[in-house]
């Protein structure tokens, strides 16, 4: 048994069946998108240094050529967007399943009017439900829309179309994919760093107390060489968790933008306000003696992707208010 829905309240301007006019240029990659880019090229680089240490050990041990896996790993991030794959992203990873008949019954005619007011095909993307009692939607990858269960059993179609409207201008402005790749050509680097953490306590184990003073000391006074011949820019890679969740705030401020432009700036501000009253009667209901949510924090907001909903609320006071 599912819900009662909610009266279509979605104010159509594209019935079924007719013309849509598509823009010339479906999708772009805004600021922010490049700025992602531009703050994961040190993983980059590092991934990089890593793949090729690695050709070198490959070629010694199986004679591999040492000029192969790099381009390999360089033309692996094009897999990333190939259908088949992001299919399987989303089945396997991201633990989406393809909208049931109800669902999408629910989901069709409100993405048909948002991608219609955008100038979009819609039909180039691919809807996805999570599994989840909570309120949520994403884009991912190249392709794909994801949203919550309890988003479309319990949004009326108009605040449906509005969270919709936000994750297709994370598409259109190159977010969702960027953001992808970045991840993806990190990987590498990801690797390494994990297993340095695990290997780290037995290795410091297995070496005696003057070994492991000598070890730290070497490090350091390699670190001191590398800051004094760089005048000290790498300290600049301790900042880039807090501005590469900056540029990802200001990605989410982007795609609220792109719903506004689309004419539901009241719907998505109305739904915030729901949202951010919801959450401020649950800390009421827990009590004030309570102990503070884990990230709630001014460091933890700092390190955020997403705004608070005030910040939301006030970057969309532009799209409220009458026109002249």
């Amino acid at each position: 048994m599912h819900p009662t829905p909610h009266p279509d309240d979605l104010v159509r301007r594209h019935a079924p069946g007719t013309r849509v006019t598509y823009r010339a240029r479906q999708r772009s990659v805004d600021a922010t998108a490049w700025l992602r880019l531009a703050l994961h090229l040190p993983a980059f680089l590092l991934s990089l240094g890593l793949v090729l240490a690695l050709s070198v050990l490959l070629d010694a041990w199986l004679g591999l050529p040492v000029w192969l896996p790099a381009p390999l790993w360089l033309a692996s991030g094009a897999l990333v967007f190939n259908r088949a794959v992001e299919d399987r992203l989303a089945r396997h990873l991201l633990r989406l399943h393809r909208p049931l008949p109800h669902e999408l019954a629910a989901l069709a005619p409100v993405w048909r009017e948002v991608t219609a007011r955008a100038g979009v095909d819609g039909s180039r993307y691919q809807l996805w439900i999570e599994d989840s009692g909570d309120l949520n939607a994403f884009a991912a990858a190249g392709h794909l829309v994801g949203v919550t269960r309890y988003a479309v059993e319990n949004l009326a179609p108009s605040q449906l179309a509005a969270v919709l409207a936000h994750e297709l201008g994370h598409h259109t402005g190159g977010h969702a994919w960027t953001a992808l790749l970045a991840r993806w050509y990190a990987l590498p680097a990801r690797a390494a760093w994990q297993l340095a953490v695990r290997l780290r306590p037995r290795i410091a184990r297995g070496l005696s107390y003057g070994a492991t003073v000598a070890l730290t000391a070497a490090a350091c006074w390699c670190a001191y060489l590398t800051l004094a011949a760089t005048y000290g820019l790498p300290l600049l890679l301790l900042a880039l968790p807090w501005l590469t969740a900056a540029v990802a705030r200001r990605g989410e401020l982007r795609a609220d933008a792109h719903a506004a432009a689309l004419g539901f700036g009241p719907t998505l501000a109305t739904l915030l306000e729901q949202v951010m009253a919801e959450e401020e009667e649950q800390e009421r209901s827990a009590g004030a003696s309570a102990a503070a949510p884990r990230g709630t924090g001014p460091f933890a907001r700092l390190l955020s992707s997403h705004p608070d909903h005030r910040t939301r609320l006030h970057h969309l006071q532009p799209y409220l208010r009458p026109a002249r």
